[in-house]
């Protein structure tokens, strides 16, 4: 008797339901994470389905619907539905005509089989009827997950050479659901590593940061890195830094802060700069993600010793961050606001004080209020009759 999809919250929803009667139950099956995610009991984000309509077909039929629909990649065959709970992608069913490592050229197929074949692995390529919610396993993908093992479907040098990211995307998945390794895919993965040499920076690092993200990845990560498969897209990554990963990671768990992708980027790197600078403007991140990573490389043991001085000079975030890499307890900055100086250059006008005596003396009164731990105005106030000069007397 075939497995089932155990029933779900999202299985049971009317705007999914208005889809399937739309397209028609025998025209539809939902496949990949969404299966995957409810047959292992975790909570499911992104809802995807297969179809052999074809995409203007898809669009037709839903508009008769009333459902709104956006052609995604309708080259490729995908349609978005819009529907009152969320989007679907819907995709016709595919075959590859031919791939170089880094793009498909693909042709619409009719067998159910035969999109499976296409994908990477074998627990990826579990379809479920949306009404019977029996599920469809042509490569064994049920007992791969039973067993927690991350497999690729046919053989795995030739899936990897379809797709050389697919590569980082064994070990995100091995990260995440694996437990027992496969053997032929870890070797597929060594023996090919240099062929990401040709994949986008945008790719390799959304790759590499999801990875990052996952609650356990040191262990992936110094799988990697002895596969030799790390040192291509992370040379500066040595055995010291993958150890520091692991603390890290550590250090995150013991005092409760939840793991954070750059942060975990930048224990992979040596606390230098202008070495930062370069693996951030290789991996193309963002103009927040580059700040952030430069902040953490300036990272120093002296930060121990005054961690709100260094929030106020870098902020929380880096601050927190530069505290769990050197192994200090980041807890004098949770839920504390830096504050803004209680103090105003004109207030020092009125003084007396003129020209550059004015940023002189604001620049010497919040140097000792930081030394001070951020003291009330009262205290700067007092603070600033001890900088500035008596007045004149007449």
């Amino acid at each position: 008797m075939a497995e089932r999809l155990p029933q779900a919250e999202w299985t049971a929803r009317e705007d999914l339901a208005a889809l399937v009667a739309a397209l028609g139950a025998e025209n539809l099956r939902w496949v990949g994470g969404a299966v995957r995610d409810t047959l292992l009991g975790h909570p499911v984000k992104d809802i995807d389905a297969a179809t052999p309509l074809r995409p203007e077909r898809v669009i037709e039929l839903c508009k008769a619907a009333g459902i709104r629909t956006v052609p995604t990649g309708i080259d490729h065959g995908t349609i978005t539905a819009l529907l009152d709970d969320g989007t679907v992608e819907v995709t016709t069913l595919r075959h590859d005509v031919s791939t170089d490592g880094r793009r498909a050229t693909v042709a619409f197929a009719q067998d159910w089989r035969e999109d499976a074949a296409r994908r990477d692995f074998t627990i990826n390529a579990l379809y479920a009827h949306p009404e019977s919610l029996e599920i469809s396993d042509y490569f064994g993908g049920l007992e791969d997950l039973k067993a927690r093992r991350v497999r690729f479907i046919g053989d795995p040098d030739q899936r990897i050479r379809e797709d050389h990211l697919r590569i980082l995307r064994y070990y995100r998945f091995q990260a995440r659901f694996g437990s027992a390794l496969d053997e032929a895919a870890e070797d597929a993965c060594a023996r090919l590593a240099p062929t990401m040499k040709g994949l986008s920076r945008e790719r390799v690092a959304m790759e590499l940061l999801a990875i990052l993200a996952l609650p356990e990845p040191a262990p992936t990560i110094a799988r990697m890195k002895h596969r030799g498969v790390l040192p291509v897209i992370l040379p500066e990554a040595g055995a010291p830094q993958v150890a520091a990963l692991a603390r890290l990671i550590e250090s995150e768990s013991t005092f409760g802060i939840a793991g954070d992708a750059i942060r975990r980027l930048g224990a992979l790197l040596p606390p230098v700069e202008s070495v930062a600078d370069m693996v951030a403007a290789r991996l193309r991140l963002s103009r927040r993600q580059r700040e952030m990573l430069g902040c953490l490389a300036q990272r120093r043991e002296s930060d121990r010793e005054a961690p709100r001085a260094l929030a106020y000079r870098e902020g929380t975030e880096c601050a927190m961050g530069r505290l769990l890499l050197v192994g200090e307890n980041p807890h004098a900055l949770v839920g504390w606001d830096v504050p803004d100086l209680p103090l105003k250059g004109g207030e020092i006008v009125q003084r007396g004080v003129t020209g550059a005596g004015v940023s002189r003396a604001l620049r010497a009164v919040e140097a000792r209020w930081i030394a001070e731990d951020f003291p009330s105005r009262d205290r700067v106030l007092e603070i600033l009759d001890e900088e500035l000069p008596d007045p004149p007397t007449s």
